[in-house]
């Protein structure tokens, strides 16, 4: 696939190109998903619907030579996913924290697992794949704070956190970076880098409302992301939450490690995707942000039958693996295994996200 660069400061890269099989993909989603989250955002009260994508997903077979084994984070569960040909090594090289995407509304451990597996592989690193727990029943402060923890868990393995990536797709693309921020705060340290696939950014519609891509994408009317932000907030008055959230796009980004960024070019996130990546180069961070012609909101997932994901994925793998690399050509920076304590003990130190 040929590449030109974007008008953007981050020298982004567009891979041209849509196979018959994104493209059917783009039409189903046009035409089933859309609506129906159209359809949501329209009504009068808040609606929850069950997470049945989870439920279902339990039948989807993961790829094949896939490891993977519950883990226990105390206030919400979590899996360790190792990828066909990646070594069961705990604590040794490095690793990746996986917060999935859902809008902080579904999804969880059982639907990305395939894709944490792929990641996992294409990257030769084991993968912490977080069920972090999600609105209704908790703000998404409390996601950010369980993302913390699977991060705690790898370094209490023996891991370093500089050889910790955090990546995410969609809403996990905003925990990575609240994450990130999070542990930086807390004193941990900077991970290795962060990875974000189609990531939700910045909960202030305007941006979009006045991007090319506002009535384009084949996923998400404009209305359906501005309810979106309607949700979170009436969720956090109901619960006490003081203050407001910062959001990625608006946290300081100077000291944030090197980060990748994949997004559709018709998505309604892109406007996020090139505002972050716009800030990041500005703080002086780099950042290769990764446009894919055509391709729909976490097309990744579809790897099974769409090049395009496969292509996407082994870049991931890339990146994951020259950060690595990066790291192992340096001298030794201080371990901070002195700040790893029991789950219980480290509430405070979650930063809002």
């Amino acid at each position: 696939m040929g590449s030109t660069h974007l008008s953007v400061a981050a020298d982004a890269q567009f891979r041209a190109g849509a196979s018959l099989p994104s493209q059917v993909l783009a039409f189903g989603l046009k035409h089933t998903v859309r609506p129906l989250l159209d359809a949501w955002s329209r009504l009068p009260f808040d609606l929850f619907p069950p997470n049945l994508l989870e439920q279902a997903a339990r039948l989807l077979p993961a790829p094949e030579g896939t490891r993977w084994r519950r883990v226990d984070l105390g206030l919400c569960g979590a899996e360790l996913v190792l990828g066909a040909g990646v070594a069961d090594t705990p604590g040794e090289g490095g690793a990746i924290l996986y917060l999935h995407g859902g809008a902080f509304l579904t999804c969880g451990l059982n639907t990305h697992r395939r894709l944490v597996s792929r990641i996992s592989s294409a990257s030769g690193v084991p993968a912490l794949n977080v069920g972090y727990r999600q609105m209704p029943y908790e703000p998404i402060t409390e996601s950010v704070a369980d993302g913390l923890d699977g991060l705690h868990w790898l370094l209490a393995q023996g891991h370093r956190i500089e050889d910790v990536t955090i990546a995410g797709d969609s809403a996990g693309g905003y925990l990575a970076f609240a994450v990130a921020r999070a542990a930086m705060d807390a004193g941990l340290g900077r991970p290795a880098g962060v990875v974000a696939l189609s990531p939700l950014l910045d909960f202030d519609p305007a941006g979009k409302a006045v991007h090319r891509n506002a009535h384009r994408c084949q996923t998400f009317s404009l209305r359906a992301v501005s309810r979106l932000t309607d949700v979170s907030e009436n969720l956090e008055t109901r619960r006490g939450v003081s203050g407001r959230r910062t959001c990625p796009v608006n946290m300081p980004l100077a000291d944030m490690p090197p980060t990748l960024i994949h997004v559709g070019s018709r998505e309604i996130l892109l406007a996020d995707a090139e505002l972050m990546a716009n800030r990041l180069v500005a703080a002086g961070v780099p950042c290769d942000l990764t446009v894919w012609d055509r391709q729909v909101h976490v097309f990744q997932a579809a790897a099974s039958w769409v090049p395009e994901a496969r292509a996407a994925i082994d870049e991931i793998g890339t990146f994951v693996a020259g950060l690595e690399a990066r790291e192992t050509s340096r001298p030794s920076s201080t371990q901070h295994l002195g700040h790893v304590s029991a789950v219980t003990a480290r509430r405070s130190s979650a930063a809002p996200a």
